[in-house]
């Protein structure tokens, strides 16, 4: 008698994790990384999914750089994409508990250089909010609809 390996139920949730330094290049770099691991799970480059989970790590990542930056210490970055729901949530978390964004992103003025980063996130995603870590981080995430591999 021959032992068969039952089928394998289907991948729905898949998770990547990384750290970064928090510098510019840090953030840049967590935008390219999401990019290629969206495109490794199925969402194409280009795609639109693609396009606005970029957008929302690029705010997410830049804002943990610009205001939750603590010398010395990285952010990190997690994408988990629920093919069943078709949802990819983006976390970013880092080390400033303290500084927390606003609940409602607010709209920059005409000449204002920055601002702007919020209020991109908040168009583009589903839901976004805060999550208060162990003292003291913090994780800034958002989730997208639609997305799928």
């Amino acid at each position: 008698m021959h032992a068969t390996t039952p089928p394998q139920a289907p991948v729905t949730v898949r998770v990547f994790s990384q750290r970064f330094s928090a510098t510019r290049r840090g953030a840049r770099l967590a935008r390219l990384l999401a990019l290629h691991q969206l495109d490794a799970w199925g969402v194409p480059y280009g795609a639109r999914a693609s396009d606005e989970a970029g957008a929302v790590v690029a705010e997410l990542a830049s804002n943990a750089v610009l205001h939750g930056r603590v010398p010395g210490r990285d952010f990190e970055l997690r994408l988990v994409l629920d093919g069943t729901a078709k949802t990819l949530r983006a976390e970013v978390t880092d080390t400033r508990g303290e500084e927390r964004p606003p609940a409602a992103p607010e709209r920059a003025g005409d000449e204002d250089e920055g601002g702007r980063g919020l209020l991109i996130v908040a168009a583009l995603s589903a839901r976004w909010g805060v999550t208060e870590g162990p003292a003291p981080l913090k994780t800034v995430w958002a989730e997208l609809d639609g997305v799928t591999p």
